[in-house]
């Protein structure tokens, strides 16, 4: 049988025992239900889910509704939205009790002044061609100003299909600004012509994908095994989708059998009582879902699964590794 012990050499071994006691419970919460841009593609919107409920108003409701979080058990605040820096009272309701991390598009810039160390994440959809028609503005030429060197900040580039061939132009330019770069795929929710996988294209930005975390490895947060479950949507010849997604919140899930998940996971709305399906939407085909952190997850509650050899436990190993970088448990 095999162990951790008997499959890892000291070196990662050592790399295994930091990540495992880190224990992370996280839940994700809608800020609010607005936002600066309307992106094609959004799952936010185009599922509808900012119509789910009204936003909870009254400050003291959100500073006890995260109390009420950190008595659940949670260790990690994801705040999304629409946009959480339009209600920078909400966020530091959060920021003030849990470790937190904040995704934005970046065009309001986080005081840092208010929160020094809290992790945020920028949305970039591509290179400014791409953003001018997804998201109606070259959001990199404003995000990258207000964030350059950042040392608590880093881009969150979900590459489409019109970028194959030509991702490092913009992970240089990150990388000319200081900052850090973890690379998704775009699930195109909202079908927008021309940015749909292919077999070959995925096939394509795998390789990209690899040489780029090669190149710069002070810069790409990544892992090639990661690249290749996100690119296939397998892992260890299961195959990524709603019977296997870890990400759902519980008390809404039904499913039996019920895969390894994530434990006390709940994506709030923004009036705290509501419950989302899971971190992305309820109207997405889960077996074209190309969320990195659904992905991330889905081989972080697997350990078990990877005991079949040392490759598979340090891929299993460098993956836990790039998720408790993105959201700062383990320096960079």
């Amino acid at each position: 049988m095999n162990t951790v012990s008997s499959l890892l050499d000291k070196e990662w071994y050592e790399r295994y025992k930091r990540i495992s006691r880190l224990n992370i419970r996280s839940s994700i919460y809608d800020v609010t239900n607005q936002c600066n841009l309307r992106c094609r593609g959004c799952f936010f919107f185009s599922s509808d889910e900012h119509k789910a409920a009204p936003e909870e108003m009254d400050i003291r409701k959100w500073e006890a509704f995260v109390d009420s979080e950190k008595a659940r058990g949670v260790n990690l605040a994801i705040l999304i939205g629409g946009e959480p820096t339009l209600y920078l009272d909400r966020v530091a309701a959060f920021y003030k009790r849990l470790p937190t991390y904040c995704a934005t598009n970046g065009l309001i810039k986080v005081p840092r002044d208010r929160f020094p160390d809290m992790m945020v994440g920028i949305s970039l959809w591509g290179d400014e061609e791409d953003e001018k028609v997804l998201r109606g503005k070259d959001t990199f030429a404003i995000s990258s100003k207000n964030y350059a060197g950042d040392l608590y900040t880093y881009y969150l580039y979900t590459i489409t299909p019109k970028q194959v061939g030509r991702i490092e132009s913009i992970i240089r330019r990150i990388a000319d600004a200081g900052l850090k770069v973890h690379l998704q795929l775009l699930s195109n929710d909202e079908g927008v012509e021309g940015f749909s996988w292919t077999d070959e294209l995925l096939r394509d930005i795998r390789d990209e994908m690899d040489i780029m975390l090669d190149r710069y490895p002070n810069t790409v947060i990544s892992s090639k095994y990661y690249h290749e479950i996100i690119t296939t949507g397998q892992m260890l010849g299961r195959s990524f989708g709603w019977n296997e997604c870890p990400s759902v919140t519980e008390p809404m899930d039904r499913r039996k059998p019920q895969p390894k998940r994530l434990i006390r996971f709940i994506r709030w709305a923004a009036d705290l009582h509501t419950m989302h399906r899971c971190c992305t939407s309820a109207t997405r085909d889960c077996s074209i879902c190309k969320d990195g952190a659904a992905h991330m997850s889905w081989v972080m509650v697997n350990k078990r699964a990877h005991l079949r050899s040392a490759k598979d436990l340090q891929g299993w190993i460098e993956v836990y590794e790039m998720f408790a970088k993105l959201y700062r448990f383990i320096p960079w």
